[in-house]
């Protein structure tokens, strides 16, 4: 097992891209697993929640992904529609800079967006059971060439009643492809499948040490009724006094309200939601990484993926409804053998959450009684010195040349209507002076307009240039897109 990426022998652009999400060193279940799946060794894998069983395989699915071939060469079944977006939101980063292009598909979605997806270039699929049935069934789908099969979160897929699915499923992709099954437990059914379908495979079997109950970090909670959520999370803050915290909320209108009110109250503060494009967030977690600001409020899905290891308190505004979410958002603190705290705001319509909360973790959280207003009086005055200080020195940082700026998101104002296709976008781009192909990334053509990801910097040299591009004998409008502005 290596103790550094690096030594995984990756592609130049899955490494920076790991070092701009923080990832520094595999956990455990990385470093068993990622050699394994790199070399096509088909694994079944014993890991809790929390382990960083994701980038194990998703590491080495973006690694081997031949950008060149429009197949769908991954498909990852998960077991519901959160998980899908945030597996697919963790493989999109770490493979942004290589440019793989990955989709999540799953129910409750218009089943005719996700076929006009499936018919640009898709590299890798994140899906739920039902929904790619479906498209398998409609044959909307090619799975003929996929190269990895993942099911992740085995037991709870069993949970739910998806066993024919699994073996639906099973029965309908290549029989070359490289298979990984990751699951808490293993119980009989499970084996079952892996003896039928997941033939030599090796088995792996990981003690979770990130196991929030072995870490060091302080667990409380606070019961307080909606209305005065706000005024008493600014107590909190002033009492704390933290030099970095991340706020968590359930939604991303929750995340904007609450980042309003305090950027409003002159908290230097920042927001992740899904609603922000994939380089605007990268932009967002390097600033918080470089201290140019101190508080991030996040949903769980924008978070994933995002490694700091220095977070000294974690406070849920919101109380996660998914019990394993809970774990995710505290074990972002005391990391690296370092002392940390988490404080969950808990109102009355959440007292059923937390009893499944403390049932899973096996855990009472301790209770804060009430707030020391003496506390508040004299944490706001020295959170209010330490604010102007973090002030100066972002003036102080502010020339610095920073990564994340090497990815810019173009949209443009054409797209299938006028019988735009990818071809044509990287001709009109490549013959741009000093653009090439290798400095364009995923595009999107949807019916009415177009995205395309811009590597290397060269986001603002097109910009600078022009406002108009000319695609196919078209003129069409170039601009940056607004959700990464």
């Amino acid at each position: 097992m290596t103790d550094k990426f690096v030594n995984f022998d990756l592609d130049k652009n899955i490494l920076k891209a790991l070092g701009n999400l923080g990832y520094k060193n595999p956990s455990k279940v990385q470093g068993e697993v990622i050699p394994k799946l790199l070399k096509y060794n088909s694994v079944i894998v014993k890991s809790k929640t929390g382990s960083g069983k994701t980038a194990s395989f998703g590491i080495p699915i973006c690694e081997n992904i031949d950008i060149d071939n429009n197949d769908i060469q991954a498909l990852v079944i998960v077991p519901t529609r959160e998980l899908a977006l945030q597996v697919k939101e963790e493989l999109s980063n770490i493979g942004i800079l290589k440019k793989v292009r990955c989709s999540a598909i799953f129910g409750r979605q218009p089943i005719k967006e996700q076929i006009r997806e499936l018919k640009q270039r898709v590299h890798v699929v994140v899906a739920t059971p039902g929904r790619i049935i479906d498209h398998i069934q409609r044959k909307t789908i090619n799975l003929d060439n996929i190269k990895y099969f993942i099911i992740d979160e085995a037991d709870k897929m069993l949970n739910k009643g998806f066993l024919e699915d699994m073996e639906f499923i099973f029965n309908n992709i290549s029989q070359n492809s490289t298979k990984g099954l990751f699951s808490a437990t293993i119980d009989k059914d499970i084996k079952n499948i892996c003896d039928i379908y997941i033939k030599d495979s090796q088995t792996i079997e990981i003690e979770n040490k990130e196991d929030i109950n072995k870490k060091q970090i302080q667990e409380n909670l606070l019961k307080v009724e909606e209305i005065e959520k706000y005024e008493i999370l600014k107590k909190i803050i002033y009492i704390e006094n933290p030099d970095s915290l991340i706020i968590f909320c359930n939604t991303r209108e929750r995340v904007m309200r609450l980042y309003s009110k305090l950027k409003k109250d002159k908290f230097l503060v920042g927001q992740l939601h899904g609603d922000m494009s994939q380089d605007k967030r990268i932009f967002i977690i390097k600033d918080f990484k470089k201290g140019k600001f101190n508080i991030l409020v996040s949903t769980d899905v924008a978070a994933r993926g995002i490694h700091i290891d220095d977070i000294s308190l974690v406070i849920n505004y919101d109380v996660p409804h998914d019990k394993e979410n809970y774990v995710h958002r505290i074990g972002r603190t005391g990391r690296k053998d370092s002392f940390g705290k988490a404080i969950t705001m808990v109102s009355s319509k959440d007292e059923k959450y937390l009893i499944e909360i403390e049932e899973y973790t096996q855990k009472k959280i301790e209770e804060i009684e009430n707030i020391n207003e003496n506390k508040v009086k004299s944490g706001q005055i020295k959170f209010d010195e330490n604010t102007r200080k973090l002030l100066k020195d972002k003036k102080n940082k502010f020339e610095e040349k920073v990564i994340h700026n090497e990815v810019t998101r173009l949209y443009l104002n054409a797209g299938k209507k006028k019988k735009i296709r990818v071809v044509d976008i990287v001709g009109a781009f490549s013959n741009i002076s000093g653009v090439t192909g290798e400095d364009i990334g995923v595009i999107d053509v949807q019916d009415l307009c177009s995205y395309v990801d811009i590597l290397n910097n060269k986001g603002n040299l097109i910009l600078n240039k022009y406002k108009e591009i000319s695609i196919k004998k078209k003129i069409v409008k170039v601009k940056k897109d607004n959700q990464s502005s």
